[in-house]
């Protein structure tokens, strides 16, 4: 028994003692594959500008870091995270947005918010979402154009998001409906007609809803098929790169609150909200399911996970209804992003053997 307790302990190294084996490079490639399907669509709908922005925007990252950590005498493109950050930016831009819109974002993203802070692991805002808030504040109504689906070359852009069009209706509502989704209906809002060899999935996603959740409606690059993104993130979950304590908390809270007090604006009661609809309208789904999982600013631990998620779901649905704003995920996301230091010293552990010191 000593002979095989010695063999044993001359195993033993320091810790850790078990090596997971994912990289950071893997991690952000298994990302940006899970993404490619709801980008694909994107510009399908919208055209190949829309393809443009989101490269311009890949490339806007890769170069602005490339040109930062060579003056540091460094080089971090290989962790493609920049890569994932400039993709994240073209997928929320309008598809119409002039080229240069994307390409200052991601400069932002990456110069100011990621390596002013020390690159990736020591930003404390997605980088993504910070250049998406910056450029809609500096270029408002460019950020705030949308095209019709499906409208090829036209120059022209025709439609409001399905919130932006109902956040406006709003204003001049008669009571003649109940809901977001009967008010389009009433208002003749241009979603659910696809082209003739997309009928089957015209008939396997009937109706407004299943055109909300296919995505054939106006709104950013990316954001529009909830379908996809929600196939893209599966492999997320299986592969644990992202868990479930976020996306559900975050889904489940804003849902929760829509369903309590979401039909009020239409003078409906308590418990008469259109979930479904603001599910899979705005960009709840890429924001729950890539942008709010971020490793690097969402919190470290199981409980302030979910504090997280219900804060975010909390304030995507304040904004969302009571706002002046119709979309409300990016907004609601950094704010909890500067919650998350706050977060994670609350729900840590205790350190093993420490006391806390009781003043006399």
């Amino acid at each position: 028994m000593a002979d095989v307790t010695t063999n044993w302990s001359a195993r033993v190294t320091v810790s850790p003692h078990l090596h997971e084996g994912s990289t950071t490079a893997g991690i952000m490639i298994s990302v940006i594959v899970c993404l490619l399907p709801a980008g694909i669509w994107g510009v399908f709908l919208f055209g190949l500008h829309s393809l443009y922005v989101v490269l311009a925007s890949i490339a806007a990252s890769v170069l602005t870091e490339f040109v930062i950590t060579r003056l540091q005498g460094r080089f971090t493109l290989n962790d493609w995270s920049a890569v994932v950050t400039g993709l994240l930016i073209g997928y929320n831009m309008p598809p119409a947005v002039p080229v240069y819109v994307p390409v200052i974002a991601s400069v932002f993203a990456i110069a100011v918010v990621k390596m002013a802070f020390g690159g990736l692991g020591r930003n404390w805002m997605n980088p993504a979402l910070a250049g998406r808030v910056f450029v809609t504040f500096s270029w408002t109504g460019l950020m705030t154009t949308w095209k019709t689906p499906l409208s090829w070359g036209a120059d022209a852009v025709t439609s409001a998001t399905a919130l932006g069009f109902v956040k406006a209706g709003l204003v001049d509502f008669e009571g003649a409906v109940r809901g977001p989704v009967e008010f389009l209906a009433s208002k003749g809002y241009p979603i659910g007609n696809l082209p003739a060899f997309l009928a089957p999935l015209g008939r396997l996603f009937p109706g407004r809803y299943g055109a909300l959740f296919l995505g054939n409606i106006p709104g950013c690059i990316g954001e529009v098929s909830a379908l996809l993104l929600l196939l893209g993130s599966v492999y997320l979950f299986v592969k644990k790169i992202i868990t479930w304590e976020i996306p559900v908390s975050y889904i489940g809270s804003f849902a929760l609150l829509i369903w309590f007090l979401g039909g009020r604006p239409f003078g409906g009661g308590v418990f008469t909200g259109d979930v479904l609809f603001h599910l899979l309208s705005g960009g709840m789904m890429l924001g729950a399911l890539y942008m709010a999982t971020d490793m690097v600013s969402s919190p470290l631990t199981r409980n302030g996970m979910i504090i997280y998620g219900v804060g975010a779901g909390l304030l995507t649905f304040l904004i969302r209804i009571y706002g002046s704003f119709p979309e409300g995920v990016s907004l609601a996301i950094i704010i909890m992003n500067m919650f998350v230091p706050l977060i994670n010293r609350v729900t840590g552990p205790v350190v093993f053997g420490y006391v806390k010191e009781v003043k006399q």
